[in-house]
């Protein structure tokens, strides 16, 4: 195959057990703040102390720096999107709002860094086969022009009911989907025999809800479900390099360029709509929401019960409320 060795049935139906069982936790943790606390705080003190000094240690897949900080940033979204989420003011302050754009760029600038570690490496490294190339430095710079088209914050809400999820209208599809490429590419790069899971199944688990079960909450979603690949994944290292399950990269440079050469395009192609829309429509991409004369800006406002704004080519809102 192209990205990947020969698949058996029962990967492929490990995968979508996998994708199902993210998205499961997703929704327990979605459905109730104590099971939240419980999932990103209990959990991952218990780890930390009882299992991740063992398995994720020196020599481990995951006993990385990348791992251990990836896991603890994951963790650190999920607390700080709930403190959002369940402090009324913390809804309203376009300090605290702030945050998760925070949050999202860390996470992304620290796999860039990751992206261009590995463009150096080649063969087996702290237990990865790493095959470095340009597409590193390729995807690297697709992941930087996906971060610097972050946009929006100031319009994160809290929606109605129970649930409280924090939504940010202006995260669309269209960025949506090329930090998606971008991701997988880097996943891909940087330990491509982890890809089919840790890429593929992980990536699908967070975006499927985001467009079909809760819209507007991506990052959310993403935090989420990242948060619990990582637990999982430094408990039991072996399952994505070693186990009956596991998916091993071709490894072939044709595909390493491929999949870089199309996150690179998406993210081009990003960055000239955004600058487009900024000049046309003289918005600040710092203060203002880029997208609320969009269609699908509406749609995300709708399915919350927000107010979208009168007048369609009206100005983005100047702050964010609580709805």
């Amino acid at each position: 195959m192209f990205l990947f060795e020969t698949i058996p049935w029962s990967s492929t139906l490990m995968w979508l057990a996998v994708v199902a069982g993210l998205m499961i936790a997703n929704e327990v943790a979605r459905s109730n703040k104590w099971a939240a606390l419980v999932l990103f705080i209990a959990l991952p003190v218990a780890l930390t102390l009882f299992v991740w000094p063992t398995t994720a240690g020196a020599g481990s897949s995951t006993g990385t720096w990348f791992h251990w900080v990836k896991v603890y940033s994951a963790l650190a979204g999920c607390l700080g999107f709930m403190a959002i989420r369940f402090i009324p003011r913390l809804s309203k302050n376009r300090y605290a709002l702030m945050f998760p754009a925070f949050i999202l760029a860390l996470n992304i600038f620290e796999a860039v860094i990751r992206d261009f570690e590995v463009y150096g490496l080649n063969g087996m490294v702290d237990g990865v086969f790493m095959v470095g190339g340009p597409w590193n430095i390729m995807n690297g710079i697709a992941g930087l022009l996906n971060l610097v088209t972050i946009c929006g914050w100031a319009g994160i809400i809290i929606s109605r009911g129970p649930k409280k999820d924090m939504i940010w209208p202006d995260m669309l599809w269209f960025w949506i989907i090329a930090y998606d490429l971008w991701n997988f590419a880097y996943v891909y790069n940087a330990v491509g025999d982890h890809s089919f899971y840790a890429g593929a199944a992980l990536l699908v688990s967070c975006t499927i809800p985001a467009f079909f079960i809760k819209r507007g909450a991506w990052l959310q979603h993403r935090a989420q479900t990242l948060a619990f690949w990582m637990m999982f994944t430094m408990a039991f290292p072996t399952f994505v390099s070693s186990s009956s399950f596991s998916v091993q990269s071709s490894h072939d440079p044709v595909a390493l360029f491929a999949v870089s050469a199309l996150a690179l395009a998406a993210n081009i192609a990003v960055v000239v709509y955004q600058i487009y829309t900024i000049v046309k429509r003289r918005r600040n991409p710092l203060t203002d929401e880029l997208f609320s004369h969009l269609p699908a800006y509406r749609k995300v406002l709708d399915a919350n019960k927000a107010l979208a704004p009168e007048v369609a080519g009206a100005q983005p809102r100047a702050t964010a409320s609580a709805k």
